[in-house]
């Protein structure tokens, strides 16, 4: 009897133990099956914390948050031999990478991390990203238990949750009982600004090296702590494409390993044996390319993992159901299953070439501290400029590229600014930035100043040098540095200036750091002046572009005030105790200028575009906390334009702007600044004094070549790239005593994105910034296209009545990575027509 007790007894606990291991699926934790509805951020939170509590094989972390406070989650998934050593196995990969001493093993688990949902109307990867826990997690998924021995997964669900609910509650609001598959309803016709970008609207699989998004810096240091050895980032695409996998497409960087291309190679063809059991459409080696450094397939490969992008048919007009060009109905239950698989099929290969990856790995970083790539061995920035430095220093430090400080010392090399090999001084300030270290290879592509290339139909930009997008002098030198000490010299630190009661405080005018001191200034209803022309006191040189802050006219706490901004935005202020000065013009002289606190609106609405639009309120918002109003542009007949002093045109498509209302707002003593496409919509207009380059006509050429028009069908695509700049790298001319150039060299560095020049301006503008024939520096232009950017205006100001018009061709802001043209933009807004 005590037997058969014993054995009841033992029964009911193996049954509530087995009860105990089951986990719900999401269909039984949501109430709706994956694929039916959209899933709300945070109820996909919800079941990756419930996974969390019920699966001892998952752990999840927050990384971070989003700009509208939504959490930013990694769930670590290792088997039960691992789960409770993350920590050895992530410092052994740091060590195979030689960030950490010790050397390393290669017999541990590979590490696999899978991004999804980057772009938030791609939407069917975050689903997909609830169905792959919960296939990882499953006690009866016997498979995934096998794979999970020798790996180690770390799975965001959701990059963009501030995107993924733009869309997601757009399109929960317009759609019916049942989804409607015509593409053509309003359910597929995503509004401004649409769900892709995240709350600033950037495209957060542009900034991976840049990380100036806050739920990509957050991302990137747990990433740089793990460095994984496979990185997947789900995407999708046009509905009527079919699946993309890897191998990607030509160009790929040259310093991508024969590993890294190789095993592309061998995930494609697993991905394919399981489409093809399926009769799923797919393709690979097309149009998705690894050369541009911060996508999230090409930033891998640089940091030594293998990369890749899958990219699902569907996006943003995928909706639940879509009807494709093909007649098929494409639903998010078949996106799911598609991205699904890929994600299962990767693991099995991750798990299967465990010990290849990890020592491929190992051999990746050796060759990396051994023999770095590239033609320089070491690169020494001049210390031109302590904030634009800073910065530099706070954006290699984010990626894990070490630098140290100069060593008092000559030394000769390339100089990115003249294209000469010279000798220079390597002074105490000076980084330097020795090649042989873990992150060579990304290193070089960030400082390489021209990029080779297979194939010039590449899908991005192809220059982003960083000693252009920073504006500092850079060499590159042929052999390792000495460095000196590894302290940073490159943020100044202010100082409370020693005399009190001063006559006025001067600050030099030379970085973004400047314009937000003004801007906090002017928001303390601080007077704040600007010196027209260079001057000399207390035995010091002051450029144009100075700002003066005297006593007059200010409040009695001036001293106090002013001296607390400047410590909060780390500036050093010149005391001077008279406005009498050894050179120039005296501080009550007609050329010190006033500076007005401007009220400034940035136009947005259907007709911008977005990216322009985030850039710009990011600028005002994030970089300089300076108040800026938005306005949808078909809402501006309704505003009362005397309410501001400057207005933004971002770039866009502006087929009918309000030319008359804005032109007599102008006359009035109205600021507009226009960028971009802006500009061409102005261009010809009454009153606008800009008129686009025309096409010079070559009749002799046009003789010779009869057959001209006659091109191949087969190389179309090249044959169109002729006449396209995806993003390179041009030296303009400045002019520095504009107020436009106020803080500038006689040249600035400028990313071209498309091969537009204008007239110069007549008698009522300033050329401002102009190129010549052989202002190229950098990057893939087309033949037809480098004719064409040349000898003439690309910045200029042009006077309307008691206003001006400030025209910016190029984008000063670009993804705001280009902080160079910071200033720039700042000069736009607060210097000119004051």
């Amino acid at each position: 009897m005590q037997t058969k007790i014993y054995a009841f007894l033992l029964f009911i606990c193996v049954s509530a133990a087995a009860l105990a291991q089951q986990i719900q699926s999401p269909a039984q934790f949501l109430g709706y099956t994956l694929g039916s509805q959209f899933t709300p951020h945070h109820r996909i939170v919800a079941y990756a914390q419930y996974l969390a509590q019920n699966s001892k094989n998952l752990k999840l972390v927050q990384y971070g948050t989003t700009n509208e406070n939504r959490p930013l989650y990694l769930a670590f998934i290792a088997s039960d031999e691992n789960i409770g050593r993350l920590e050895d196995i992530r410092q052994n990969n740091l060590k195979l990478a030689g960030m950490l001493p010790g050397g390393g093993q290669t017999n541990g688990p590979a590490v696999l991390w899978l991004s999804y949902n980057v772009h938030g109307n791609e939407s069917s990867s975050s689903e997909a990203s609830m169905q792959m826990l919960y296939d990882l997690l499953n006690p009866s998924n016997t498979q995934t238990k096998e794979w999970l021995k020798n790996t180690v997964v770390i799975l965001d669900p959701c990059l963009n949750p501030d995107g993924r609910e733009r869309y997601i509650n757009f399109y929960n609001s317009v759609r019916g009982n049942q989804p409607d598959p015509n593409p053509q309803s309003r359910e597929h016709m995503e509004p401004w600004p649409g769900g892709r970008i995240n709350h600033y609207y950037f495209d957060l699989n542009r900034d991976w090296a840049w990380q100036t998004q806050k739920e990509v810096q957050a991302r990137l240091v747990y990433y740089n702590q793990w460095l994984p050895q496979v990185h997947v980032d789900y995407h999708e695409q046009s509905y009527n494409a079919p699946y993309y996998f890897a191998p990607a497409a030509e160009p790929m960087h040259k310093d991508i390993t024969a590993w890294q291309r190789e095993f592309q190679v061998l995930i494609g063809k697993n991905n394919a044996k399981y489409f093809d059991a399926k009769g799923w459409t797919y393709f690979t080696k097309e149009e998705f390319d690894l050369l541009y450094p911060s996508y999230g397939d090409t930033y891998p490969i640089y940091s030594g993992a293998i990369g890749m992008t899958f990219e699902q048919g569907g996006s943003g007009a995928g909706g639940l159901a879509v009807i494709t060009r093909s007649g098929d109905t494409l639903t998010l239950a078949d996106r799911i299953l598609h991205h699904s698989t890929t994600g299962l099929s990767t693991l099995e290969m991750v798990s299967g070439h465990a010990q290849k990856l990890l020592t491929e790995y190992k051999k990746y970083f050796d060759a990396n501290r051994a023999n770095p790539p590239g033609d320089y061995k070491a690169y020494v920035v001049k210390n031109d400029n302590e904030d634009k430095m800073a910065k530099l220093a706070a954006m290699l430090a984010r990626n894990a590229i070490t630098y140290s400080f100069g060593n008092n010392k000559d030394a000769s090399g390339f100089n990115y600014f003249s294209n000469k090999t010279e000798g220079f001084h390597i002074g105490p300030n000076d980084m330097v930035i020795n090649a042989a270290q873990p992150k060579a290879v990304l290193l070089n592509v960030l400082m390489e100043q021209k990029t080779f290339m297979t194939d010039s139909n590449t899908y991005d930009i192809t220059a982003w040098a960083l000693p252009y997008a920073y504006g500092l002098k850079t060499y590159g030198v042929t052999s390792p540095v000495a460095g000196g000490s590894n302290a940073a010299h490159t943020q100044p630190t202010a100082a409370r200036p020693a005399i009190s009661n001063a006559y006025a405080y001067v600050l030099p005018w030379k970085s973004l750091a400047d314009v937000r001191f003004l801007a906090d200034l002017q928001k303390a209803h601080i007077k704040v002046r600007y010196a027209e022309k260079p001057f000399e006191a207390a035995g010091k040189k002051f450029d144009a572009g100075t700002l003066i802050i005297a006593r007059a006219g200010n409040s009695a706490d001036y001293d106090r005030t002013v001296t607390d901004i400047a410590i909060r935005n780390n500036r050093n202020l010149t005391a001077l105790t008279t406005g009498f000065v050894d050179k120039g013009a005296d501080f009550g002289s007609g050329d010190v200028h006033y500076l007005k606190q401007p009220r400034v609106m940035l136009l947005c609405g259907e007709t911008t575009n977005a990216t322009s639009v985030g850039e710009v309120w990011h600028y005002f918002d994030q970089q300089i906390n300076y108040p800026v109003s938005l306005v949808k542009l078909t809402d501006l007949n309704r505003v009362k334009l005397s309410d501001f002093d400057v207005i933004i045109m971002p770039d866009g498509n502006y087929n009918e702007p309000p030319v008359e209302k804005l032109q007599g707002w102008i006359r009035d003593g109205g600021k507009l600044i226009a960028l971009g496409d802006a500009v061409t919509a102005l261009a010809g207009r009454n009153g606008f004094g800009v008129k686009r380059k025309e096409d010079k006509k070559d009749d002799k050429a046009d003789a010779k070549n009869k057959y001209a028009a006659i091109k191949s069908f087969d190389e179309r695509s090249h044959e169109a790239i002729r006449g396209s700049v995806p993003g390179a790298i041009y030296k303009i001319n400045i002019d520095n005593s504009h107020p436009l150039g106020f803080g500038y060299p006689k040249y600035y560095y400028t990313i071209k994105l498309d091969d537009t020049v204008y007239d110069f301006l007549g008698d009522d503008g300033w050329n401002v910034g102009t190129i010549k024939k052989d202002g190229y520096v950098a990057g893939f232009v087309g033949q037809q296209a480098k004719v064409k950017i040349a000898d003439g205006m690309l910045l200029g100001v042009q006077s309307m009545g008691r206003g001006s018009v400030v025209y910016i061709v190029d984008d000063p802001l670009f993804r705001s990575f280009w902080e160079n043209g910071k200033l720039l933009f700042g000069n736009a807004v607060f210097m000119v027509g004051n």
